[in-house]
């Protein structure tokens, strides 16, 4: 990279300062000053009303109520709901205001009965990009988890380290593009990482959708965009055209949908182009205090393969990165590219565009408008619906039941089948390991669901099927943790090379076996060819996987939805999230000056019941999750043990039917006296273990909390899972 993007510090009028000079002053209110909230007691009331317990409206005004009437010396921090509302959305920071745009068809509306679809006006709201990169950019939160230029990185053995998105060869070549004009030097290049994906929100009403637009940026750390805290925007809400059961697979109308997204996608990102922000610098401020000149680029798209495919404007079944055919994915091909398709354009017609390139004609994807974008090379790797949900759970999970179904009767399939339910369900207890009381039999899938079978399913097969199945599905595993590490070098992406090339081997079992009689050219399974090269221009996978996207939706649809009375539901939504967002940028900016630290507590009345960083709260009702904060593992029992049992090992054993229960905990004993033992505990004599006297007192529940930077972790990385062992579950079956 020329030296000369290197993100140097400037004053407000852009002119870079002295090597070590401080940042300029911040122009703060004063350190008392919660405006417009009248106190800290206000605002936390806010925060949790609106954000936290998400109180329906009439219950605030009554809550309101009923502490005017217990306090009666003392008025409560809102008159009523709309007082609160108001309070809120009268934050002069945080808030980017929506805007809208209408898109309707203008073609030729042909004769006779006019299609519904072309008659209708379609509605897209959205937020000024600009802006949100500049409140994002601005966030003291970030301050040490951001980059300001591409960098590389090596480890002490000179090994090539990949981790951040700023880490990869991408921001390299672009810096060293935006190099070329010498007014961009010392400037800070960021990228912009857009996502999007149609959600349902409701299926018994009416099979309502919402189709969300996110925006991040690439200069924060990848685990500052896992863990959302405001790393991750709701940047618009696209349109999604429908029309009746006629028209609805007409060419006409495919095309015309397909233009609604592309024209939509480079309206909304509009400011930034027309600010000249692509291609000269702005000055914008920091979470670190100083200003930096900022040019901005379009960076990588987190999308599923449904997405990928109309953003690339290709034909489903074909690869957005490669040219290799749709019946020979893994075959021979070269890289996609704008250029390329333009070529094409001028040299083919319509139909050899569609069948030897897999291209749809008379449309370019929205990149296309943009400096230095191209669609081709910016579709992100897609940990969840690639390799967890696509190739794991969709193709060698399925092909796994169709082998049985093919090979034995149906009774001996059936009985194989609920064998492997029988190992699955005896999974104990354990952190990072997910039980399946009753094995995998569940209709609804989630990627969570994936991953955690992806823990347990290779001993759960083996035995049961040929050797090579289990290789392949060994393999599979294999590349799946190798790409999920956050940190990855040139000896990683050797392995995963390996484990691919094993992969590839292996599967072919399953066409020997007639599972897959046509072979393997499936566009999600394809794509794990394209993770070697993806990680070197991206850094680490997980930085940009769609699961990121998909929590979202939890925070910025469905719930904003839940909250809605239904009626015109989005306009409800986007106010919701307007004031989200203002209430997340009054605790970020009363964080940063000082203004939350301490507790709130007064010795008498308790408004807020205490957080403690790092450490597991007591709620038996919480299953875990994101921690913030940063430990090295911790593992914290129930408050009270289970009582009326047994305290001794033998008792226990008998109680708990495990007769080599004490013969267990020897051995433990022994291996926890001898910490450098390597050996096999089993060939240890019995009188050589330490006898299991004392008490022993059984918990029912215990969280552990470790670092896990591919869940949906805290800032730090930190996960925090609750392990439940007790034989009934709130007067229900075990848990």
């Amino acid at each position: 990279m020329t030296w000369t993007v290197l993100g140097l510090p400037c004053d407000s009028d852009g002119a870079f300062l002295p090597e070590g000079a401080p940042p300029p002053p911040w122009n703060h209110p004063l350190p008392n000053d919660f405006t417009p909230y009248e106190d800290r007691y206000s605002f936390e009331v806010a925060d949790i009303l609106f954000r936290r317990d998400q109180m329906a409206a009439t219950n605030i005004s009554d809550l309101m109520q009923v502490w005017g009437a217990r306090h009666s010396d003392k008025d409560p921090p809102f008159d009523d709901k709309q007082h609160l509302y108001d309070t809120i959305d009268s934050t002069p920071i945080g808030g980017v205001p929506w805007q809208s745009f209408t898109c309707q068809f203008n073609g030729d509306a042909g004769e006779g009965q006019v299609a519904p679809w072309k008659k209708k006006k379609f509605d897209v709201w959205y937020r000024d990009p600009r802006l949100i990169m500049h409140n994002q950019l601005g966030n003291p939160d970030f301050k040490g988890r951001i980059d300001f230029s591409a960098k590389r990185v090596f480890d002490g053995d000179n090994r090539r380290r990949y981790q951040d998105f700023m880490s990869g060869n991408w921001c390299w070549r672009q810096s060293d593009i935006i190099a070329e004009d010498p007014q961009s030097h010392g400037a800070t290049f960021c990228p912009i990482i857009l996502g999007s994906d149609k959600t349902t929100v409701s299926v018994a009403t009416g099979h309502t959708e919402y189709y969300p637009v996110y925006i991040s940026n690439g200069l924060i750390h990848n685990n500052v965009r896992r863990a959302h805290v405001n790393g991750l925007t709701l940047l618009a809400f696209l349109a999604i055209p429908k029309t009746d059961a006629e028209n609805k697979d007409s060419d006409e109308f495919r095309r015309f949908r397909r233009s609604l997204f592309h024209n939509s996608l480079q309206k909304i990102l509009e400011p930034l182009r027309a600010a000249a922000a692509m291609t000269t610098h702005e000055v914008v401020r920091f979470g670190d205090g100083y200003y930096r000149r900022v040019i901005y680029g379009l960076g990588p798209y987190i999308a599923d393969y449904p997405e990928q495919v109309l953003l690339a404007c290709i034909v489903q079944g074909w690869c957005s990165r490669c040219t290799a055919t749709f019946d020979n994915l893994d075959g021979p091909g070269g890289r996609r590219s704008h250029e390329h398709t333009l070529a094409l354009f001028d040299a083919l017609g319509k139909r050899s565009l569609w069948d030897d390139y897999g291209i749809v004609a008379d449309i370019m994807p929205f990149t296309h408008y943009f400096p230095r974008a191209d669609i081709h090379e910016l579709m992100a790797p897609d940990l969840l619906h690639q390799i967890i949900k696509g190739t794991f759970k969709d193709h060698l999970v399925t092909w796994v039941n169709e082998y049985l179904e093919l090979t034995y009767t149906p009774a001996e399939a059936s009985r194989i089948v609920a064998d492997i339910d029988r190992r699955i369900a005896a999974v104990p207890p354990f952190a990072g390991l997910r039980r399946f009381p009753e094995g995998r039999g569940f209709k609804q899938w989630t990627g969570d669901d994936s991953k955690a079978l992806m823990k347990v399913y290779l001993p759960a097969i083996a035995g049961h099927l040929p050797s090579k199945v289990v290789q392949a599905m060994r393999h599979l595993l294999e590349f799946c943790y190798l790409v999920r590490r956050h940190v990855l070098n040139e000896d990683d992406l050797q392995a995963i090379d390996t484990a691919v090339a094993n992969f590839h081997r292996d599967r072919k079992v399953f066409q020997d076996m007639g599972v897959r009689p046509d072979g393997f050219s499936l566009p999600r399974q394809h794509s794990l060819v394209h993770y070697r090269h993806l990680i070197q221009e991206f850094g680490a996978p997980n930085g940009l996987c769609s699961s990121i996207t998909e929590s979202a939706h939890i925070r910025a649809v469905k719930k904003p939805w839940q909250r809605s009375n239904r009626y015109e539901a989005l306009g409800q939504m986007l106010v919701t999230n307007q004031r989200l967002d203002k209430l997340a940028a009054s605790r970020v900016d009363f964080n940063h000056r000082g203004m939350l630290d301490g507790s709130i507590f007064d010795g008498s009345d308790v408004l807020l019941p205490p957080v403690v960083i790092g450490r597991a709260v007591d709620d038996e009702d919480d299953d875990g999750g994101a921690v913030e904060g940063n430990v090295w593992g911790e593992v914290l029992l129930a408050r009270k043990p289970i009582t009326s049992i047994p305290l001794d090992a033998y008792g226990l054993a008998d109680y708990l039917n495990i007769p080599n229960f004490p013969t267990a905990i020897a051995r433990f004993l022994y291996q926890y006296e001898h910490p450098d033992f390597r050996g096999n505990l089993f060939d240890v004599a019995i009188d050589d273990c330490p006898e299991p006297v004392g008490r022993i007192r059984v918990y029912p529940s215990a969280s552990a909390t470790f670092f896990a930077p591919s869940n949906p972790s805290g800032v730090e990385g930190m996960f925090r899972e609750r392990i439940r062992a007790t034989p009934s579950w709130r007067h229900g079956p075990p848990r």
